[in-house]
């Protein structure tokens, strides 16, 4: 029988070796995610260079600037609006469980 400190000598040498094989595995996973993640998990925020344009197109926003959309943009508009009519009557209808009435 091998003593206890032997035991976690051991025990020690092998979960090292064990980590060790882990990390050597991964590294090209890891290496591709964060490759992409520098890319691809930044806030969308302005940055400096794009502060005054911003500043500038608020101030073109005006009351009556509907008149000046193009019929594709109107044709969108409408169908986003739709698509969100429809879901809420449509989580609606899920919630009530059924198309008639409440269940009080």
């Amino acid at each position: 029988m091998q003593m206890p400190a032997q035991f976690v000598h051991n025990l020690t040498k092998k979960a090292l070796m064990l980590l060790n094989a882990a990390l050597t595995y991964s590294k090209p996973s890891w290496a591709t995610f964060w490759q992409s993640a520098k890319v691809e998990l930044v806030p969308p925020k302005p940055s400096p260079a794009e502060i005054p344009t911003l500043f500038r197109t608020w101030g073109e926003k005006k009351v009556g600037s509907f008149k000046h959309i193009t019929v594709k943009e109107a044709v969108l508009n409408g169908l986003v609006a739709t698509e969100v009519w429809m879901e809420f009557y449509v989580v609606k209808i899920i919630g009530k469980c059924g198309l008639i009435g409440y269940n009080v």
